[in-house]
């Protein structure tokens, strides 16, 4: 059911991969390796599997998951792995290079997709942004729809924002709660906060407050102030 990898004495990185393809997982574990050299991997061959090892597994530091595989029922399984661990990054993988699937992974809270077809490099750097709190999207699957407008950080820099979290932020700047967010964007709580702490990472500030404030000027340049 579970498989760990050999590691040093002093423990790294532990990654849960769920994927139903035996020879992914395995090119994977060499990939892995590369990330950290005493990676320890748990292995899941399907949804109920994922399931189970997150339930039982407290220390996991990042879970790869392929939304297409037994007992998985996409998003829905997704929203299930999150609510089992809600403070443990989850990466897409997928053989999808459709930006609609894309976008609709990381509004139902995952912190990066990555196709499969991607190169071992392209990966590890992926995986290197989300573990160190960012959200890793494809630049080539980047559309239109998907947005790269930016907006000021509390340092100074430019930051590129998807349509979901540019929705988040004009309800913070309205003073909504998680609750009213929720109920006016469909989503649930849970979906909210995670949207919510995302977006107070990448604009670097502590709270709400911080956050309408940085923002502002933004919104305004961009026509933002509507209703999402």
């Amino acid at each position: 059911m579970a498989d760990a990898m050999a590691h040093d004495a002093k423990e790294g990185l532990r990654i849960l991969l769920a994927d139903d393809h035996a020879l992914f997982r395995a090119g994977m574990r060499h990939v892995l390796r590369e990330l950290d050299g005493s990676v320890v991997l748990l292995e899941a061959k399907d949804g109920a599997e994922a399931l189970s090892l997150l339930t039982h597994d407290s220390r996991l530091d990042l879970v790869l998951l392929d939304l297409a595989m037994p007992h998985m029922d996409g998003l829905g399984g997704l929203a299930a792995l999150r609510q089992r661990a809600p403070g443990v990054p989850i990466v897409i993988l997928s053989a999808s290079e459709s930006t609609h699937d894309m976008r609709a992974a990381l509004d139902a809270g995952a912190m990066g997709f990555i196709p499969k077809a991607s190169p071992a490099a392209v990966v590890l750097s992926a995986l290197r942004l989300v573990l160190a709190g960012g959200v890793y999207v494809p630049p080539e699957m980047i559309h239109p729809s998907v947005l790269t407008a930016t907006t000021p950080t509390a340092g100074g820099e430019t930051l590129a924002l998807t349509p979901r979290q540019v929705d988040i932020l004009k309800l913070l700047g309205q003073g909504k709660s998680n609750k009213e967010i929720a109920q006016l964007l469909a989503l649930t709580e849970g979906t909210v906060k995670q949207h919510v702490s995302d977006v107070l990472n990448a604009l670097n500030v502590s709270n709400r407050t911080q956050a309408a404030l940085v923002a502002g000027n933004w919104l305004r340049q961009h026509g933002a102030d509507d209703e999402p």
